[in-house]
């Protein structure tokens, strides 16, 4: 009987404990460098759009294992094709982690035409890099 009360016990606080926790939240990466004129390429302002078509590069942005930077091309306000411009490749686990996780979030944004996508699992940094340099250049087309 003993047991049964203390096993009750310790499972409800268990259960309390974990619906008390936060969310989890994505590791914070520092911010990106400066921008350059070179950053923005083509664009052009559509009619009565405030979204411009074009490409347009995102900031690059440091990570605990290399930089990441995006270029985004719009066409009439939609996401048409995301290009990795800069990737962690400093060793060969950064150049695998690289190889699965950036084509997993340019199929990802392209669905969901926006930067308010999901990180992939084991990338955690690499996904917060290009989430960032993704939405500074939907920010640049929307200036």
């Amino acid at each position: 009987m003993r047991r049964a009360v203390l096993a009750t016990t310790g499972i409800s606080a268990l259960i309390v404990t974990l619906l008390a926790l936060k969310p989890h939240q994505l590791p914070t990466v520092a911010g990106g460098a400066a921008r350059t004129p070179s950053d923005a390429a083509s664009p052009s302002t559509s009619a009565g759009s405030a979204t411009r078509t074009g490409t347009f590069a995102g900031d690059p942005i440091d990570t605990q294992y290399g930089t990441v930077q995006v270029a985004v091309t719009l066409a009439k306000g939609k996401i048409t094709a995301i290009k990795v411009l800069r990737a962690p490749d400093q060793n060969g686990r950064d150049q695998q982690i690289a190889s699965y996780a950036l084509p997993r979030l340019t199929q990802e944004a392209l669905g969901a035409q926006s930067a308010h996508i999901d990180a992939v699992s084991g990338a955690s940094y690499t996904s917060q890099g290009y989430i960032q340099s993704l939405q500074s250049a939907l920010d640049q087309a929307h200036a």
